[in-house]
């Protein structure tokens, strides 16, 4: 059994997975404040409502973009689990090249999505993560990861324009019934909806046009659902595909001397 833990600037997904499987995921709230104890209550009374056994994790594998949290998760697994974790970064990823400038400078997250496409979905390929930042990352038809494209996350965004206009009041960010608003929640809820689908579409565009025919397009993270219903260029929707990356790059890492 095998506990893959990504932790973002908004949400930290974690997986068990039994071999290959999948069997439980959760997504946590990043909450700087939490100490290690409280985060171990979170995670403990999640898997004791599963069918698992604490006792049966045999390794934990994590990938951070929080560097305060690191530790923190660090001593949840030691502490808890027993258990001394793997650290997912640039120089453990082996089924493809990082051919970026600054490899150390890629979120590992980023590049346990390429991987896990590459196993799954083929090449050349373009994974839209949507999470606090919106990421495009490409990867070619050879197998290098070149790159990518960042832009603000939809909450980020929506959080700026309500904290920024006094008479906007805060709204849920849903798909609307049109695209032209009749009052001021549907037309916030358009711009902010419709804006983001023509962001996804416009990038995954000219990516395409650079990585060549056949790119795959991959959408991940927890807005995927929401941007996926309003366009056709997304391909494969994987909520999970960063914890399944993490597996591979943990096994790929097993089996190299």
């Amino acid at each position: 059994m095998l506990l893959c833990m990504n932790i973002g600037n908004t949400n930290i997904s974690i997986g068990i997975f039994n071999g290959e499987n999948l069997v439980s995921k959760w997504r946590l709230a990043t909450d700087y404040e939490s100490m290690p104890d409280e985060y171990a209550l979170k995670l403990l009374g999640l898997i004791e409502h599963t069918d698992q056994n604490v006792k049966d994790i045999d390794q934990v594998v994590i990938s951070s973009v929080v560097p305060p949290l690191t530790g923190r998760w660090v001593e949840v697994a030691e502490r808890y689990l027993g258990q001394k974790p793997f650290h997912i970064d640039h120089e453990s990823v082996k089924s493809i090249k990082v051919a970026y400038h600054t490899p150390e400078a890629v979120g590992a997250d980023r590049l346990a999505n390429a991987v896990a496409v590459n196993h799954h979905y083929g090449l050349p390929a373009c994974i839209v993560d949507f999470g606090t930042a919106t990421t495009f990352d490409a990867v070619s038809k050879d197998g290098e990861y070149l790159g990518g494209a960042i832009a603000p996350g939809m909450r980020i965004a929506s959080e700026a324009l309500f904290a920024r206009t006094a008479k906007l009041p805060k709204t849920e960010i849903v798909r609307p019934p049109t695209a032209i608003g009749r009052n001021t929640t549907h037309a916030i809820q358009s711009g902010i909806f419709f804006g983001y689908v023509g962001l996804v579409e416009g990038i995954v565009n000219r990516f395409k046009s650079e990585l060549g025919p056949g790119t795959h397009v991959i959408g991940t993270g927890g807005g995927v659902d929401l941007i996926a219903s309003g366009t056709k260029l997304i391909d494969e929707v994987a909520p999970w595909l960063t914890l399944e990356g993490i597996r591979l790059i943990f096994e790929e890492n097993k089996k190299s001397p």
